[in-house]
Order: structure tokens, then sequence, then C-alpha cells
């Protein structure tokens, strides 16, 4: 029998530049499932909520960049919402041939970024979750 488990993660005490005061960087909305059958973990990245403007127009476009560390050669994407600060995904990540005991070793990293068509691309926030820590699996 499968867990599904929700998690509302704040990206506020997980921001990248520690050395300043905390500054609120929104939330991020996810499911984990693990399907034992198929020893495949089912990541569901489903909204951010109160992002910060990171441009002109008062807006962001933002992406989560999703990564199962330690291996950073696998990086999976969600599709870039325009001019948004609440931006809602409901996209779907299959990690497969994961046994139970590999993934805990794992950690997964979601890094929300904002999307700029002539600049490098600007972090909003990131949170690390091991997945040692998710006391479902």
């Amino acid at each position: 029998m499968a867990f599904l488990q929700n998690r509302s993660i704040s990206l506020v005490d997980m921001y990248i530049d520690n050395s300043e005061p905390s500054e609120n960087v929104g939330q991020i909305h996810f499911s984990l499932e693990y399907d034992f059958q198929n020893t495949t973990l089912i990541l569901r990245i489903i909204q951010g909520k109160d992002l910060p403007a990171k441009d002109l127009s008062g807006t962001s476009d933002p992406y989560v960049r999703v990564t199962l560390l330690p291996d950073k050669k696998h990086r999976l994407e969600t599709k870039i919402k325009r001019r948004t600060l609440n931006p809602r995904w409901n996209e779907t990540f299959y990690f497969e041939g994961f046994p139970i005991q590999k993934l805990q070793s794992r950690v997964l990293h979601l890094h929300v970024f904002d999307y700029d068509r002539f600049s490098r691309d600007d972090s909003i926030g990131e949170v690390f979750l091991p997945l040692c820590q998710v006391s479902s699996f």
C-alpha cells in the first residue's frame, strides 16, 4: 500500500542567503508518494504561494528545478508560469527504480527560479528535504 503525504513547506527559513535576516520568499506546496510495487517515488509539484516579485513588472516567471541529491546530473523542471506570484503547476515527476533503502540516503531538492530570457534566472528560494526524515517511508 502506497502512502500519500501532502506537505506545505515554507521557503522562508530555507532561503539561499542565510547571512541576511530571513526574508519572506513564499511557499511551495507539493506531495510525495511511494509506489512500493514499482519502486518509484512520485513527486507532485502543486503550487507556489506569495512568491516575491523578481521582475520590473512586479511579478515573476517562476518554475521549479527538482533534483534528487547527491545526483546533480538528472534535473527535472516544471513549466514556466508567466507573470504570477501564485503559480499553479500541478505537475508530477516519477523517480523510477529507487528501492526504499536507496531513497533513505537521498535529499529532495526543490529550487524555485524566476525565468529571465536575456540574463541568468533569478533564484527565488529552495527546500532541502532529506528523505530519511519523511516519516511515512
